[in-house]
């Protein structure tokens, strides 16, 4: 093989490693760049993080359904402590989750969640919420879950939600295959065993 060819080869060898590598860091960045982009627009009834509530609310009124789901063998029983609260638009306010472990087992689930109608997501806003985090159960163990939410006041110039006045949070709690220590829960949950 003359040296023109090896350098064509090593070349050659060289970009398809490239790309392979390339190709393997977007498959573990995709998911979290789909979270992003979900989190940014809205996407499928994904809500809007937000540090705090507008300043000012506005005089119209929705309806804020909670919704709750269990996905898998978890073992838990998990529902909201209220079905519904009527809400001004740009006014903060909290709801509370429930989960129990019911099996004989400490056992850790994750939440996940959505907002329906979906395009409602993008002015739903959540300042503090469980989703996304293993919370660890022992048995018999209850813990109130709080959401920090607010409806942002652009929605009223959304002509898309013009007849919109209910909105529904949903939560699915899926169990979590790896067994964890029971961590410190955050300042805002209430445990309780009963």
């Amino acid at each position: 093989m003359t040296p023109l060819e090896n350098h064509r080869n090593t070349r050659v060898a060289l970009f398809a490693a490239s790309v392979a590598f390339g190709m393997v860091g977007l498959s573990y960045a995709s998911v979290p760049l789909y979270k992003l982009f979900c989190q940014a627009t809205g996407f499928g009834g994904t809500t809007q993080r937000a540090e705090s509530a507008p300043e000012k609310a506005i005089a119209r009124a929705m309806t804020i359904r909670f919704d709750a789901n269990m996905a898998g063998k978890l073992g838990w029983n998990f529902y909201p402590e209220q079905l519904a609260m009527k809400v001004n638009v740009g006014e903060e306010h909290m709801a509370f989750y429930r989960a129990r472990n019911t099996s004989d087992r400490v056992m850790t689930g994750s939440a996940i969640f959505n907002v329906t109608p979906p395009i409602a997501g993008a002015y739903f806003n959540k300042i503090q919420c469980f989703c996304f985090t293993e919370q660890t159960l022992k048995p018999g163990e209850s813990i109130d879950f709080p959401v920090v939410f607010f409806v942002d006041p652009e929605i009223d110039k959304d002509p898309n939600l013009k007849g919109v006045d209910t909105i529904t949070l949903s939560y699915t709690f899926y169990p979590v295959d790896k067994s964890k220590t029971l961590s410190a829960a955050p300042a805002l949950q209430k445990s309780v065993t009963n």
